[in-house]
Order: C-alpha cells, then structure tokens, then sequence
C-alpha cells in the first residue's frame, strides 16, 4: 500500500527527475511549516492590535488561507514554495488602512481583494515585466527596507519597549508635541520581551531554522511564569476554528476615501506585494536550482498567479494578502524540490487549525521579539547587492547620490515615522521624479512614472485641494 502511495506521489511530482523523495519531501515541508508556524500568532497580534478583530478567527483563516493556497502552490506548479499571509502586508492593512486611515476591517480586505484582482489581471496579461521597467531598483529596495523599519517600530512598541511621552499643550494651536523615549526596564512584560528576543537571536545567530517559533514558545512560557497575569490562558483552549471572517470584505472604501486616495492605496499595497512576490520566487527558485542559465525562473507564470489568487483569498477571508513566502527557503535547504514539500506544509497549516484557539494564551510581548527580529532582516537589503527580475546582481543603493538617496531615505523613514506605508512610498516616487528633473535627467524617468508620481502629490495635497477629512 505504502509502495502504491509512493508511486502515486512520485508520478505527480516528479520526484526522480529533480532528485528527491518522498521522505526528503516530507521532512523538508515539516521544516517549512516549522520556520512559517510563527505567522498563526504573530498574523493575530498584527490584525487584532485594536481589540476589533476576534483573536481566534483571525488565527483560523491564517491557517485557512496558508494551507490551502500553500497546497495550490504545490499541485499546480511542482515548486517548493509555501504561501501565508504576508508579514508587513497585515501591517499596511492593520496600522495603516484601518489605524491611519480610519477604515473599517472589510473595507481595508476589500482594499487588499481589489490589489489580488489588479494582480492577477497583470499576470495573465503578461504586464509583470513592464512594472518591474517601470519602478527603480533603489524604490524597489527602499520599499522593503521601509517596511521593514515599519515592522521593526512596530514590535519596539509592542514588546513596550519604547514609549510616547506626551508634551507640553501649546495653547496657540491646541496640539501638544511629544517624543519617543525608551521604556524603563523594570516590569514583567518587558522581562519576557527580554526573554523571547534573547532566545531568538541565539537561535538565530547559531541559524536554528524555527527561531522565531521557538522564541515566541519561550516567551509565552515566561510570560506564564512570571508575575502579574502577563499571559492568561483562554476559557476554551481546545475550542477548535471560527470561520465567522470569512467574506468579510467589503468595497464601500471606494466612497469612504474617494476615488483617487483608493487607487493609491491599492497601489501602494500591490507594489509591496508585487515586489515581495517576485525577490522570493527568485531567491527560493535559485537556492532550488529552479532558474535557467538566463537567471530566469522558467514557466513563472503559474507560481505568480497562484500567489495573486491568494492575496484575493487573503482578503476574502480576512487574513490579509497572502504571499509566497522567502522561508520556503528552509525546506529547500534541507532537500526539498517538489510541490510535494509545499502540499506538506499546507496540510500542516490545516492540521493545525483545532488548536488555533490556543493562540488566545499567546501574549503581545510574546510576539514581539519575532516582529523585531524580521523587521532587521529586511533592512538587511542594505548591506547587500540587489537581486533584479532577471536575477542579475546588481549594485546597491548608493547613498553618496543624493538623487538616489533622498527619496530612498523618504521612502523608508517616512513609512515607520507616519505609521502609514503608502506616505513612504508616494514620497518615494515625487522625490524620485522631482529630483531627476532637477538634475536634467527628466528623459531617463519613464512616463508612467510621471503619472504615478503625479497621482502622489495629488494625495498629499488632498487638503489643500479638496479640503479631505482623511
């Protein structure tokens, strides 16, 4: 029986021809699941920062999303790459959509659907290629290093680690100012913060392949420990899923922001989506050794159109845009070539889903130290070379140029500085353009830039002209 199984799965995946078996396969999906489970607590404390969202539906749909779309991954491309909502992708919807911009949660799914539906019409249409023209590589860089610092400041603030210190009102205007000060260090919470960072950059650093799991476990267990009811266990931990998210989603952010502000968001969203996408597909495709001698991943279209459907399935069920995700990159590491690892890793993801309510027991400075932890990892761009969509090396930044660095430096501190990521990109491409033209290189811009980038001053200047209330 167990010879047919094996058959079976050979046939559908190939297994021989790319090297591999079953049992590396599976263990290699085992590993992934390991290095992505950390997103079934961290996707919760991101969604639910606000109180609004429901912690264990949020967890159930996260596990909905991943295992399903992580299993079409699998089944339609034969590619070791596994799908879940993405990190920084919940946060443009969580801090941005609905803490900056004062949506509701359908609304701000219904931003991140109307982004997958845009997606997915460039895929099949076989306009992918004239975006990535389109766009610099520094902005494209810029884009994730910003938000990583935007993640990076927000796990600083969950872990309570820094704090805002309230000023002086100023009785001319009637605003008061304030400034970011660091917490002092003598309280529980922050001894567990301590604890699950200390664990996760030693696991880290000695390149434990689950260290953010393992520090979120660690935390979770001190904050059980410690004094003070940091970490309460839910009423039903064996509860099992809540599937009320799902098809709460909604369109009516279109009359909530007008016309122009929901384009722009979108962008922003598809942009960061869009760019993330395709650095994991060509970092884990060249760690697989799935590009060609071009430095091109061969037949994209597939893994590229199951990851636009699932930024759609993402904000159908609420979970955010969902993406393929950079650590697949551990299962390949330890063997994995086939779909077969990706369908273990969804089947995982699903497995999982009558314990999400354990998720409730999991404290925010738990979590934390994962959020910080990534966020220096995408920053990490900076200190090497870029990777194009041909996957040529390519220089990095270069910051003595200040046509290239003030808008880079816009784009990334003015994402975590304004607690809005589409602030740190539209500054991006105006600065961008503005400062091309002034230096007489205007016909190196392409045009879509100019109306990209036209589109963003309209955006801030949507008081003065239009006299908006957002």
């Amino acid at each position: 029986m167990a010879a047919n199984a094996d058959g079976a799965l050979e046939r559908q995946f190939r297994l021989s021809a790319q090297g591999t078996n079953v049992r590396t396969e599976l263990m290699a999906g085992l590993t992934t699941f390991m290095v992505m489970a950390y997103i079934i607590a961290v996707n919760p404390a991101t969604l639910g920062f606000n109180g609004e969202l429901d912690i264990t539906q949020i967890a159930t749909v996260t596990c909905l999303v991943a295992g399903v779309m992580s299993i079409a991954m699998g089944l339609y491309t034969n590619r070791a790459i596994a799908i879940a909502p993405g990190l920084g992708l919940n946060a443009i919807v969580a801090f941005t959509l609905v803490g900056s911009m004062g949506l509701t949660f359908p609304q701000a799914m219904g931003v991140v659907v109307a982004e997958g539906i845009i997606i997915t019409i460039l895929v099949l249409t076989g306009i992918r290629k004239y975006v990535l023209e389109v766009v610099p590589m520094p902005l494209k860089q810029a884009i994730s290093v910003g938000i990583g610092f935007f993640i990076l400041f927000i796990g600083l603030t969950n872990a309570g680690l820094i704090t805002f210190n309230t000023g002086v009102p100023d009785a001319g205007s009637g605003t008061s100012g304030g400034f970011l000060a660091l917490s002092p260090l003598n309280t529980w919470p922050i001894f567990v913060v301590g604890i699950g960072l200390l664990v996760t950059i030693v696991l880290t650093a000695r390149k434990v392949r689950a260290a953010l799991l393992w520090g979120i476990l660690a935390g979770t267990i001190t904050a059980f420990i410690v004094p003070g009811d940091v970490a309460t266990l839910p009423d039903d931990p064996l509860g099992g899923p809540d599937f009320g998210l799902l098809g709460q989603f909604s369109f009516s952010f279109i009359a909530e922001l007008g016309i122009l502000t929901s384009l722009l968001v979108v962008l922003s969203l598809m942009l960061a989506d869009f760019f993330d996408t395709m650095g994991t597909l060509i970092g884990v495709g060249g760690q697989a050794g799935y590009l060609d001698e071009k430095g091109e991943l061969p037949d994209s279209q597939k893994p590229l159109l199951v990851d636009s459907l699932a930024a759609i399935a993402g904000g159908a069920a609420s979970a955010s845009s969902a993406t393929s995700y950079i650590e697949s990159s551990a299962g390949v590491g330890v063997g994995g070539r086939s779909g077969l690892v990706s369908v273990t890793t969804g089947a995982l993801f699903l497995l999982a889903l009558p314990f999400v309510a354990l998720v409730n027991a999991i404290p925010a400075v738990a979590t934390a130290p994962a959020l910080i932890v990534v966020g220096v990892l995408m920053v990490s761009v900076l200190g090497s070379e870029a990777v194009s969509g041909a996957a040529k090396k390519v220089r990095g930044i270069d910051f003595a140029n200040i046509e290239e660095s003030l808008p880079v430096v816009a784009t990334m501190l003015l994402m975590p500085l304004t607690f809005n990521i589409t602030n740190g990109i539209g500054a991006g491409f105006v600065t961008w353009v503005v400062m091309k033209v002034a230096a007489g290189k205007g016909r190196q811009v392409h045009p879509a830039l100019y109306v990209v980038a036209a589109a963003f001053l309209l955006y801030f200047l949507r008081w003065a002209l239009f006299d908006a209330d957002f």
